[in-house]
């Protein structure tokens, strides 16, 4: 049995793929159960927000594939310019001015910061991931609608 980098105790949980390969392993949180659904809801609330980004993309164009390839320009640089899966502080300084200013990064260090435990729901890890949801939905919503009505 080979050791996974990262665990220091027991672990728990492991997730694997079709073809055997590793995914995800998860050791012991010491998150309440209050904590852990509030990571959720931070996920599902910044789902929410994006799919009407990705609503008003999608009717702004009229093409599946046009409406694929416009969102990829926005996607790709917040997701693999975000803390979601590297450090920030490993992040080149420009990088990380814009990784702390960014929905996705903020999305990923509030769910992360509610999971582990180490923070609670009055944490400015989980309001900043709020008032981006809250932004965000301020001005797809009304966009989208337009763009809805538009269109039919």
């Amino acid at each position: 049995m080979a050791t996974l980098q990262g665990h220091t105790g027991t672990v728990y949980n492991v997730a694997l793929s079709p073809d055997g390969q590793l995914l995800v392993s998860s050791g012991r949180s010491h998150a309440t159960f209050a904590s852990m659904v509030g990571g959720a809801v931070v996920v599902v609330l910044f789902g929410y927000a994006m799919s009407w980004i990705f609503a008003a993309v999608g009717l702004a164009v009229h093409e599946p594939e046009a409406a694929q390839a416009a969102s990829f320009p926005v996607m790709a640089p917040l997701v693999f310019a975000s803390g979601a899966f590297v450090p920030v502080d490993s992040l080149p300084d420009r990088l990380q001015t814009f990784d702390n200013h960014q929905p996705v990064s903020n999305a990923a260090t509030a769910v992360r910061a509610l999971m582990v435990g180490g923070s609670t729901f009055s944490s400015a890890d989980v309001w900043h991931s709020l008032l981006w949801d809250l932004a965000i939905l301020v001005v797809a919503v009304p966009l989208a609608a337009r763009l809805y009505r538009r269109a039919v």
